[in-house]
């Protein structure tokens, strides 16, 4: 009788602790700069619609892209559960693009922060790397979960439109940063790479045996279509995936989705967001 109390007591301990797994939301959210000749689609329309995918899936850690500092205080006034880091991309402060990190004040502790030029001469000023046509930079940022006490780091990047050699080289530069700041910590790596996933650029990455794409290892995928609507229905390529989360051997992917919700034939953005649900393994 005792060997089966004790048996019983064994299973629910397994189950419990399985049940009660660690999960993290992350994403990644190129939100469309605020470009005043999108008329149909402006910012000022598009931003609740933005806000409200965030908090609906429920994103704990995610990285955008495009966004300019009035999107930025836009999205701390509507997002108040939410902190951030990053600036702008031009000056290092609030000119430019953001490619910043929100994550969930009251689940993570931030450790430390910074960002860097994707450039082969100065990566700790603005600067244009490269052949790329505007400045591209990283945010990154180490986080600690305020109850489990686990430790991770996430990067977030925009990769140029028009270089390619600036992209294959921002890959390598971003793995050697990875390395340099993070060690054999914990890594998340999300963003607009500009390129999909049967360009160099991004095997880059994939086949860097540090990181693997979330989309390849994920137990359920929702959605198997490309990540840039331009505001339209699929274009081109329907699976040409161009925004992207790596992730180190610590994560399991338990799913991945291209989030396509629109409202009133309208999508939040010119691009999908992407979420993963990730375990921490033990």
């Amino acid at each position: 009788m005792k060997q089966l109390v004790l048996i019983a007591c064994m299973t629910c301990a397994l189950f419990s602790g399985a049940a009660h797994a660690q999960q993290l939301n992350v994403a990644t959210y190129n939100i469309r700069y605020d470009n005043r000749g999108d008329s149909l689609d402006p910012w000022s329309i598009r931003k609740d619609l933005v806000t409200n995918m965030i908090r609906f899936y429920d994103f704990d850690v995610f990285g955008v892209q495009e966004a300019l500092a009035n999107q930025m205080d836009d999205l701390q006034n509507n997002l108040q559960e939410y902190a951030y880091v990053g600036n702008g991309r031009d000056d290092g402060k609030r000119e430019g693009e953001y490619s910043a990190i929100f994550y969930k004040k009251d689940r993570f502790k931030l450790l430390q922060h910074g960002m860097f030029w994707l450039s082969p001469t100065d990566t700790e000023h603005p600067n244009k790397g490269w052949d790329a046509a505007l400045p591209r930079i990283c945010t990154w940022a180490s986080f600690e979960d305020k109850k489990t006490r686990f430790k991770f780091y996430h990067f977030n990047t925009h990769f140029d439109h028009r270089g390619v050699e600036a992209r294959k080289e921002s890959a390598k530069l971003i793995l050697a940063k990875i390395k340099s700041i993070a060690g054999n910590a914990p890594v998340i790596l999300s963003g607009d790479l500009n390129v999909d996933q049967d360009n160099e650029s991004y095997k880059e990455i994939a086949t860097s045996g540090s990181m693997k794409d979330a989309y390849e290892t994920a137990k359920i995928k929702l959605g198997d279509n490309q990540t840039f609507n331009g505001f339209r229905p699929m274009l081109g390529k329907r699976n040409a995936r161009i925004d992207h989360i790596f992730l180190t051997p610590a994560f399991d992917v338990q799913r991945y989705g291209i989030l396509t919700n629109s409202s009133l034939g309208h999508y939040p953005s010119d691009h999908f967001p992407v979420v993963v649900t990730v375990e921490v393994k033990k």
